[in-house]
């Protein structure tokens, strides 16, 4: 179990992410098509998991930017953002901000993603949603770097994520 904060309240997680140099576990994500993706899906490229609450937050909608604008500098890399948002609303959000280069995935069905992850916020008012969180992996599934920010109210580190893609 881990600790971060929400808004100062500490918010605890259930499980730990995955250790630095492990394989990344598998998963079945919804796309916002109605599409089941696991990792086998993107074999051969690098990903950056940029895991959220919700898309529909400012925070949230600020790291799905972000990544958007730097993934067309990113080499054999996928940007997949992971949240509980039912795909329609994953849908809507994409469309309504012009997100093109960012897979959005949804966790609605796949309850095991965030035990599996270590990023299931456990108590507060946020309870059942994923913990704002990266997990960079190689083209192999090897986590390379992970960050579970803090505090939920505010942006992962982007350079640390992106510079990892390096290593």
């Amino acid at each position: 179990m881990a600790q971060v904060t929400f808004k100062g309240t500490p918010v605890h997680t259930v499980g730990e992410l995955p250790a630095k140099g492990s394989k990344a576990p598998d998963f079945s994500l919804t796309t916002k098509d109605l599409q089941e993706k696991s990792l086998e899906d993107f074999k051969g490229k690098k990903k950056i998991l940029n895991i959220v609450p919700s898309l529909d937050t400012g925070v949230c909608a600020a790291s799905a930017k972000t990544f958007e604008a730097r993934a067309d500098t990113l080499e054999n890399t996928v940007i997949l953002t992971v949240s509980m948002d039912l795909p329609f609303a994953q849908q809507r959000f994409c469309s309504a901000e012009g997100i093109d280069n960012v897979v959005t995935l949804s966790a609605f069905r796949a309850p095991g993603f965030a035990g599996n992850y270590g990023v299931e916020m456990s108590d507060g008012p946020l309870r059942g949603l994923l913990a704002r969180s990266v997990v960079v992996l190689n083209e192999e599934n090897q986590v390379v770097y992970t960050e579970l920010v803090p505090e939920i109210a505010q942006e992962p580190n982007y350079d640390a994520a992106v510079e990892a893609l390096d290593k």
